[in-house]
This record gives structure tokens, sequence and C-alpha cells, in this order.
């Protein structure tokens, strides 16, 4: 190898190296919350969160669907109450069957589990609207699991007086291939 095509690879090896280092630096970074070269903290993440849209899995073929975007903002990480977001759910057999959308009222997470209500605003279910309702959600990757506040009583609308953060068990199962359910968990400020 002549001593300029020496130079030239050695040149090019060193300018791969630091190519590296600075993705890693820049990774390292970002996922520490600090911006590349920032010496001060990036936004705080969100205190707490329920994303994600699924299928239950029923063995009579009930077509059954439910939809978070429920996120408690990192300045409320005190208080569940100032979560905001929306829900829609639907379920349908042979036809038949009703849907609901609202707005997200509370959110307490913990570890992999949510607990979330919300208020109807939309539905074709008679007396749903204005109805409080409740979400448990377990989120196990691929077999992510649910709960809703009218599992005792079979209807959204047969709840009454519903506190805000109250839900049942996540008894459901999420039908395979047909969506993920994701929780951030709560970070408030008076847990260690």
């Amino acid at each position: 190898m002549s001593r300029n095509a020496s130079a030239s690879a050695r040149i090019r090896v060193a300018a791969g190296v630091a190519a590296l280092i600075t993705v890693a630096c820049t990774a390292s970074a970002t996922a520490s919350g600090r911006s590349p070269g920032a010496d001060s903290p990036t936004k705080p993440r969100e205190a707490a969160a329920l994303t994600g849209s699924a299928k239950l899995s029923r063995t009579l073929g009930d077509d059954i669907t439910f939809t978070f975007d429920a996120h408690l903002a990192a300045e409320h990480r005190t208080d569940p109450a100032k979560a905001t977001g929306t829900f829609r759910f639907s379920h349908y057999l042979d036809g038949e069957g009703a849907w609901a959308r609202g707005r997200i009222d509370c959110l307490v997470t913990g570890g992999k589990v949510a607990v979330a209500t919300g208020v109807i605003t939309g539905s074709d279910l008679p007396g749903a609207k204005g109805k409080r309702v409740g979400f448990t959600v377990h989120d196990l990757g691929r077999h992510d699991r649910l709960g809703y506040s009218w599992a005792s009583v079979g209807n959204p609308v047969e709840t009454k007086d519903l506190p805000k953060c109250v839900s049942s068990a996540p008894f459901e199962r999420v039908k395979n291939g047909t969506g993920d359910f994701r929780v951030l968990p709560w970070q408030p400020d008076f847990v260690e």
C-alpha cells in the first residue's frame, strides 16, 4: 500500500470512529433526558400515560375495540384528576351493538397497570352520554389485558356515580395481532 493510500485509510477510519462516538454520545444524552450539547435537562417526561388500541378476544366472535390516548402532564404529577385525553370503545355482535367516545378525567398508573376514567361525550347507546366509565389496562406486551367499570352490571349506562380512577380488574384478553396498549408508569413526587 502506498504512503498516501495508508494515510487516506487512517483518515477514513478516524472519521468513522469520530462519527460513531458522536452518535453514541447523542443517543446517550437523549436517553438520559438531556439535549445533546446542552447543560440543562430537556422538558421532563409526562407523569403517566395510557395509549393504544386493540380488540378483545371473545369466543363468540364479538367485535370489541378499545382505544386510549390518555396523558398526565409532568406539572400535574401529584394530581391524577388533571389527566387529559380521549377514549373510544365499541362492541358489536351479529351486526348489533354500540360505540362510545369520551374525554379522560383521571389516570393513575403503577408499573405496567393503568386505571383511567372518563366521561362519555358521544354514543349511539341510549343513556350513555354524560356517564363516567372506568378502564384498567395491564400492558403485557403482546398479551395485554383489559377491564372496565361496567363488568359486573353488563352495560356502561347502569354504573351509577362512579368516582374518578375506579375500574375493575383487567380480566379480558386482547386478541393477538389486533393492537397493543402502552402504559407509562406514574412517577409522583411523593413516592420513592
